[in-house]
């Protein structure tokens, strides 16, 4: 079985973000980047796969020379192979969809896993997309996952709740915190990782369907008051929740 794995390189969530000059991008002066952290799940999740049904994982990543580093944590944990999709220009979830989408029908992988969002963008629609484009089955924000006869039984989160879903292969799972516990490359596959190949490629060409018109930051929040000391501050405590938060 083919598995493929598609990652993002994303900021690291505990990174300052700074707004560059032209108010579309972040400014990259001291920014880290990392391994999207829902994508972990979806590495470790397909490397379980492997170890039940043999076959081979392949790393897939659209970006430019720095997503290496994303795709080399991936190989140290336990992927087979990478492939890099070399773009330097942003791209929207529906170009980066296409592209992998082209690259998952050359690799003939019937199984895909990919994080349920990437943490910069948040929008959540990539591996839909993927599927629609692929003409693949989808599951998405799957928490428990069992896999048997090429039927897939999945639990995913649903507002409120959780459902179990069933589908057949191929099929693209978008995968979320609790799934599993992803694994810590270790210095033997770090090691391994280094001679690991990352096949560079040009990611297939595609118009953008959106593009960002401005970034801003969210308003500060209103500095707190102290309405008093004791309890005779609570009739006018209560009158501001009533009137101006309107939380009661």
């Amino acid at each position: 079985m083919n598995i493929a794995v598609c990652v993002s390189h994303v900021p690291d969530t505990a990174t300052r973000i700074v707004i560059g000059k032209d108010e579309k991008s972040i400014d990259q002066a001291g920014v880290t980047y990392i391994i999207n952290p829902y994508d972990e799940f979806a590495v470790e999740e397909a490397l379980k796969t492997k170890e039940k049904f043999g076959g081979e994982v392949i790393v897939i990543s659209v970006g430019n020379d720095s997503s290496k580093e994303t795709i080399r944590k991936a190989l140290a944990m336990g992927a087979d192979r990478g492939i890099l999709l070399k773009d330097e220009n942003p791209r929207d979830s529906f170009s980066i969809a296409k592209a992998l989408a082209d690259e998952i029908k050359i690799q003939n992988c019937e199984l895909v896993f990919m994080g349920k969002q990437s943490v910069d963008y948040d929008n959540s629609i990539t591996g839909q997309i993927t599927s629609e484009l692929l003409g693949y089955s989808c599951i998405t924000i799957v928490v428990d996952l069992k896999i048997e006869n090429n039927k897939i039984i999945a639990e995913r989160e649903i507002e409120g709740g959780k459902e179990v879903v069933e589908s057949e292969l191929p099929a693209i799972i978008t995968t979320q915190k609790g799934l599993n516990e992803p694994r810590y490359a270790s210095l033997k596959g770090i090691m391994a990782a280094k001679k690991k190949v990352i096949e560079e490629k040009p990611a297939l060409q595609t118009d953008n369907l959106t593009e960002v018109l401005l970034m801003k930051k969210p308003a500060p929040k209103n500095p707190g008051r102290i309405l008093g000391t004791d309890s005779s501050a609570i009739p006018e405590l209560v009158k501001l929740l009533h009137e101006e938060a309107k939380v009661i």
